[in-house]
């Protein structure tokens, strides 16, 4: 086990961003930087020992810098939606950052993804734990919000992520990573071959702009059906109206159970690279990288349309809007916990 740390790049401000590489000396290894706590490489063995790079990533920070898309990023303080970037808390209403089509997504204009975060090294436990201090204010969410986020690349090929976080005021906190997926290799092409479980018999519907209109509805007998496994690409062209709107999958799934449980399995087709999900969270989204936009990334590789898949543990979006989702409300006197493991067997 190690942790590499070596410099990544110079923000325009000065400050300096490094990477650090946790391995684990079984096939697995993370790189991760101070910017955004971007992942920007997973390294996995594959059935013949071949190493390979499972998420996709950019080239530099100043690409890192423009990172349409979230790849790899910590997403907060509110992760996916917020209709109109305005919700009630109390009695108070409260406007954030305005940044997608009038709603707020992903945290809002400056959200955790372009932060610069403070890295703490824990060799013995081969992890890193990121630290950040959200002022009270910042995006219009109210309170000071205290985050950590440790990954850990453990002894069983996983990468944990624990997220915790604490308010001087109450506020909502909903903490996510927006990892892009390709288990045959970020520079391997589309991803319908991939075969997919998700524990889940209910998902959420949305609206035109992608907000969740409130319903629950049973995946039976539709294309969000994957309690048993099946390929990616088979549905994701369905003629379905909540697949056809949006061009694939980017929908919210209700997650069966409660506290730290498998929440979907995924193979690729060609590595047999098997990645196992499991989060305490009530909720996760499918994102089918369906408006990643084309062009040069990390090595040199050009994606685009389907090249990934996105596994986002969350609460549900929009939930201020909808007193029947479970609330992403965090309480003055109470602490935010959230873990997900991906698990590569």
């Amino acid at each position: 086990m190690s942790i590499e740390k070596k410099k990544f790049g110079i923000m325009p401000s000065g400050d300096v961003i490094y990477s650090y590489k946790i391995d684990n000396g079984k096939g697995l290894s993370a790189e991760i930087i101070s910017y955004g706590g971007i992942v920007t490489r997973l390294l996995v063995a594959d059935k013949n020992g071949c190493t390979r790079d499972v998420v996709l990533g950019r080239s530099s920070l100043e690409q890192y810098l423009k990172n349409d898309g979230y790849l790899g990023a910590i997403i907060g303080r509110h992760a996916n939606r917020i209709a109109k970037g305005s919700f009630t808390l109390g009695n108070e209403c409260f406007n954030v950052g305005i940044n997608e089509n009038g709603n707020s997504l992903h945290g809002g204009r400056e959200g955790f993804d372009k932060k610069v975060w403070n890295v703490l090294e824990l060799p013995q436990e081969n992890a890193i734990e990121l630290s950040y201090v959200s002022k009270d204010g910042e995006e219009g969410f109210p309170g000071e919000l205290d985050v950590t986020v440790k990954y850990t690349v453990t002894d069983d090929n996983a990468l944990k992520i624990e997220y915790s976080a604490s308010s001087d005021k109450d506020t909502l906190c909903n903490l996510t990573n927006h990892s892009y997926f390709n288990l045959n290799g970020h520079d391997s092409g589309k991803i319908y071959g991939h075969v997919l479980q998700i524990n889940s018999g209910f998902y959420t519907p949305n609206d035109d702009e992608g907000m969740p209109t409130g319903e629950v509805l049973s995946v039976f007998g539709t294309p969000f059906d994957y309690r048993v496994p099946k390929p990616i690409g088979q549905d994701i062209n369905a003629d379905f109206e909540q697949i056809q709107k949006f061009g694939g999958y980017d929908h919210n799934y209700a997650i069966q159970g409660r506290g730290l449980r498998l929440a979907a399995v995924a193979t690729g087709d060609s590595s047999d690279i098997t990645m196992q999900v499991y989060t305490d969270c009530p909720a996760m989204q499918l994102y089918t990288s369906n408006m990643l936009g084309s062009g040069v990334y990390k090595d040199g590789e050009e994606y685009g349309t389907h090249s990934a898949f996105c596994l986002e543990a969350q609460a549900f979006p929009n939930a201020m809007a909808h007193s029947h989702y479970p609330d992403p409300i965090l309480r003055q006197s109470e602490k935010y916990t959230q873990t997900t493991i991906y698990r590569f067997v």
